[in-house]
């Protein structure tokens, strides 16, 4: 009697998708199909999540982060990404890839009193418990020592991931300054 084994496709974690998609994304190429291939609804704990986000509300997740940002507190700010996570920032040339160096980019950029505005988002809700956010948004930046206003327009790319007790955190958030600015 031959016993056919049925061997399942290795596992690829959905942050490695996730990031592989943003990475596509941010290079100029809105195809994600490739970078989520193997992504899955399924959180940490294993259960599937109740139902997947609507655009609103991941729209709605740049808002509390730019409420964060209105608060002054880096902390409060870093407290929306995930542990792990990795930001590449608008005004620093460092890849910042845990909590330490977010809060230390965010000490920094607070202290010229951003506040941002989208000027056009795409969103793709990818399953359940992941979501890209990207397109272009404008800070509004006050000089901390002249007190001379200046506004930057970037382009941004937000990964989100619902953790297990139902919060979305940033697991990947890269900005750039437009090139033509």
């Amino acid at each position: 009697m031959k016993m056919t084994r049925r061997l399942a496709a290795p596992s690829i974690r959905k942050r490695v998708a996730v990031t592989t998609a943003v990475a596509v994304l941010a290079a100029g190429t809105f195809a994600v199909g490739a970078g989520v291939a193997g992504a899955d609804s399924r959180g940490a704990s294993g259960k599937k999540s109740a139902k997947t986000a609507t655009k609103a509300q991941v729209l709605g997740l740049f808002d509390q982060w730019n409420a964060a940002l209105q608060t002054g507190d880096p902390h409060k700010v870093a407290g929306l990404y995930a542990k792990d996570a990795v930001l590449l920032p608008t005004v620093s040339n460092n890849v910042r890839t845990d909590r330490a160096e977010i809060v230390d980019y965010f000490e920094h950029f607070l202290q010229n009193k951003p506040a941002g505005t989208k000027v056009e988002s795409v969103v793709n809700v990818l399953d359940r418990d992941t979501a890209i956010d990207t397109g272009v948004y404008e800070f509004a930046l006050t000089d901390p020592q002249t007190g001379a206003k200046n506004t930057v327009k970037a382009r941004y790319t937000y990964a989100y991931e619902k953790q297990a007790d139902g919060k979305w955190l940033i697991v990947n958030h890269h900005s750039s300054k437009m090139p033509e600015s």
